[in-house]
């Protein structure tokens, strides 16, 4: 049966080709984001059965999540990919001031609880599922700054506390992918060619390679509360 799966912040990137992905198996997707609307919108139009809600998850969860379930009747799957980061070296402590921290989390960890919050009554009467997009900086001390890995971190965690409370009728899982090639990482190329030249794997992560483990989450009946790591092997060499 097709299934109403949100996709926060899901005109780019991992967003982006995870919405592609549910909507190929003939699932409706809904895309979100809180500023590229065009892109949103064309998306919607390009991919038959889906549509847009624009909103910021920070700012108006209770109404993406309204919105969605008025228009599309149910909510199976919400997939919560929205964030953002600063990228700071790890050593430059002046520069993460608390207002960058309360950014990131502001979006990260807040945004991502009040859309789980918003989104609990209409997944408990899917019986559906929440995949968190983490990062492998929430494992491992890494990441494009320490507020950012921080953010991840009390994501992977608050997946584990939100997937204890909240079964059997819901499952919470996260993807904790290492470097991907995403538009927020073309300039990295430092960091790919030391995941090239050191992960087992030999090469950076695609949005696709995540986009198939998100799915596989989602599908998976005997598992919650799990923080999966997508990382090409990186974590097992570094």
């Amino acid at each position: 049966m097709s299934r109403v799966v949100l996709v926060t912040g899901s005109t780019s990137g991992i967003g982006r080709a995870t919405a592609l992905r549910f909507a190929g198996r003939g699932d409706t997707v809904v895309f979100n984001s809180a500023r590229s609307v065009e892109e949103g919108e064309r998306l919607a139009a390009a991919t038959p059965g889906s549509f847009y809600v624009r909103g910021s998850i920070a700012d108006d969860a209770e109404g993406i999540v309204a919105e969605v379930v008025a228009r599309a009747g149910r909510l199976d799957v919400l997939v919560n990919n929205a964030g953002t980061t600063r990228v700071i070296p790890h050593r430059d402590l002046a520069a993460a001031s608390v207002e960058v921290w309360r950014e990131i989390f502001e979006v990260n960890v807040f945004g991502t609880w009040a859309v789980s919050v918003a989104a609990m009554e209409a997944l408990r009467a899917s019986r559906g599922a929440i995949v968190n997009v983490s990062s492998l900086a929430g494992v491992r001390a890494t990441g494009s700054s320490i507020p950012y890995a921080a953010s991840k971190a009390a994501l992977n965690h608050l997946t584990m506390l939100l997937a204890k409370v909240v079964g059997p009728e819901v499952r919470v899982n996260a993807v904790a992918p290492g470097l991907v090639d995403t538009p927020w990482t073309a300039d990295w190329d430092t960091v790919r060619g030391f995941v090239t030249a050191t992960a087992p794997l030999r090469r950076s992560g695609s949005a696709s390679d995540v986009a198939q483990v998100v799915l596989d989450l989602a599908d998976a009946e005997y598992v919650t509360g799990q923080v999966l790591v997508v990382d090409g092997g990186l974590g097992l060499v570094t």
